[in-house]
């Protein structure tokens, strides 16, 4: 069976490569490698250095390689960037979806399955927490509408021509990988700057409460969408919750960092809670997280020490 993963040079589609390679599949790579790394790529897979939004490129390669299974990680992933500048958002994360999903439909692929965001759909208007799939999206930030807008799109899909979809709605990954230079991804910004011995910066009063869920735990729910959930959506978090307050100490402790963080802003954009219910994937797909907060975050602290240079 083949496989297309886009973005699987980057953070979290790298580990969904190394997955399904390690499970007999056969791998195709796209990837623009603007965040994206080659030496994350599986010597196993093949890397195709292209924009989802290249139409004929895309097309080309679902005409040659008659996928069976799409994994569409490929985003503009970044909450602050998307409040920045939501047309270039919209156009990765709506137009470059649609047209992966157009091809999909035309050369028949079997299974769709779909990155989305539950960290960023539910939005603040919430008062369930960990919060179930059955609480309507209100998403408050461009990144966070435009995830939404392809879900409906994935409806549309199914309903009108038959493509099977699984949508998973993440909570914030961590884990090694991780880009520690760009907007997204606290942990890493965080690791790799009390390696490093620089002040520490917290937007806001630091009491935004996240649902940290490993990478590896990540790329697991991703194989075993391949076979259930299929037309549903289904969050992947821990339904535990951590502040940024809380994550510095964490990271402080197993760091040896000295410092104490430094205040900063709060960011557009940032809803003040998030926490992610995942029965759902704990009935439909059986999953469920294996990795806790400090195991991941002692993992991931001990893989920049291998990885990045002081």
């Amino acid at each position: 069976m083949k496989a297309l993963v886009t973005g699987g040079a980057g953070f979290i589609g790298s580990h969904v490569v190394d997955k399904l390679i390690e499970n007999g599949y056969e791998v195709v790579v796209v990837d623009n490698l603007s965040r994206g790394k080659k030496e994350n790529v599986n010597k196993d897979a093949t890397l195709v250095v292209a924009d989802i939004r290249d139409e004929k490129t895309i097309e080309e390669l679902f005409k040659e390689h008659n996928f069976s299974y799409v994994f569409h990680l490929a985003a503009q992933a970044s909450v602050s960037v998307s409040v920045k500048d939501p047309v270039e958002d919209a156009n990765v994360n709506i137009i470059g979806s649609l047209v992966l999903l157009k091809n999909s439909i035309k050369y028949g692929v079997k299974k769709f399955i779909f990155s989305s965001t539950g960290g960023a759909i539910y939005g603040d208007d919430v008062d369930i927490f960990p919060t179930p799939e059955s609480v309507f999206p209100k998403p408050i930030s461009p990144y966070g509408i435009a995830k939404f807008s392809f879900e409906n799109y994935l409806r549309f899909a199914k309903k009108e021509f038959g493509l099977n979809y699984t949508v998973l709605r993440y909570a914030n990954v961590y884990g090694p990988r991780q880009d520690p230079f760009g907007e997204a991804g606290v942990v890493a910004i965080f690791t790799m700057r009390m390696l490093n011995g620089e002040d520490v910066i917290i937007n806001g009063d630091g009491e935004y409460i996240r649902d940290y869920v490993y990478v590896e735990d990540v790329a697991d729910a991703n194989l075993r969408a391949l076979k259930a959930g299929d037309g549903m959506e289904i969050n992947i978090g821990t339904s535990q919750g951590t502040s940024v307050n809380q994550l510095f100490d964490y990271l402080k402790k197993i760091t040896g960092y000295t410092k104490d963080p430094v205040y900063g802003p709060p960011r557009k954009g940032d809803i003040r809670k998030s926490l992610l219910c995942y029965t759902r994937a704990l009935e439909e797909l059986r999953w469920k997280p294996k990795v806790d907060i400090e195991k991941g975050l002692r993992l991931t602290v001990e893989w920049f020490k291998r990885n990045f240079k002081a």
